[in-house]
């Protein structure tokens, strides 16, 4: 097992972007950043949660000072000896803090399944068994999509990272990252999510450039879109009426 290990610690604000605000900001965007050492990727990633989803529940909530997830993350489709990263992501007073071991991803599922972490995972490992037997975490959702990250063009204290994510999809079957990167939109066709990751200030040209073309923050969760959206379908299909047969309601009791 690779013995890396990373912490971040940051603010994250989320912005949902039409084609023409997308189109806006890529006028200025240039000037100030490139894309990354890992310029266009696919991602995915499986979110575990308890049987009851009592981890998304609870953001959803959007508490003030906690929240909590744990999933396995992949850049492009995986293989069994591929490394992937097992990773927790934590929101407290929001601040974001990502702490998380890389590892074969054969070696990642065995982890899940028995809630245990090898010891070359030092700390952060222990804090993720420790997570995953106290909550019994299961896969329980697959997402994935097409990002490009940016950075800052002069390094700078500020540790500017912008991601753009695009054709956001997931699946709820087949919750293996060896099966592909397949699934079900969550937005409308050219929409997209930008995340601006800074552990200090926005910087002033890119302040501008949001209020130039209308880009207001978003609270928005790809898992927790998926989950809102199977409690609706379970909402709709708990209304429909009784079948009937025989032109006789079967919810209606005969006497």
């Amino acid at each position: 097992m690779g013995n890396l290990t990373y912490v971040f610690e940051r603010v994250e604000r989320k912005f949902l972007l039409t084609p023409s605000q997308y189109e806006g900001l890529m006028r200025v965007l240039p000037e100030y950043m490139q894309a990354d050492q890992y310029g266009e990727s696919t991602i995915l990633s499986l979110y575990l949660d308890t049987a009851d989803s009592l981890l998304i529940r609870r953001s959803l909530e959007k508490p003030v000072y906690y929240k909590e997830k744990l999933r396995l993350r992949s850049y492009g489709v995986p293989g069994d000896g591929d490394n992937v990263f097992l990773e927790m992501k934590k929101k407290v007073q929001g601040v974001v803090y990502k702490r998380r071991i890389c590892l074969p991803l054969d070696r990642a599922m065995a982890c899940l399944a028995q809630g245990t972490i090898p010891a070359a995972g030092g700390q952060i490992g222990r804090e993720i068994a420790y997570m995953l037997r106290r909550y019994r975490l299961r896969p329980v959702v697959l997402l994935a999509y097409d990002r490009t990250a940016y950075t800052e063009l002069e390094p700078s204290p500020n540790r500017l990272r912008i991601t753009i994510d695009r054709d956001i999809r997931s699946r709820q079957t087949d919750l293996d990252l060896r099966l592909g990167a397949a699934g079900e939109s969550l937005l409308a066709p050219g929409m997209r999510l930008m995340e601006i990751k800074t552990a200090h200030a926005i910087p002033l040209w890119l302040c501008a450039a949001l209020d130039q073309n209308e880009i207001r923050p978003t609270s928005f969760s790809k898992y927790g879109r998926v989950y809102e959206a199977r409690m609706r379908a379970g909402q709709a299909r708990a209304m429909r009426p009784a079948a009937v047969k025989g032109g006789v309601c079967d919810a209606v009791c005969h006497v």
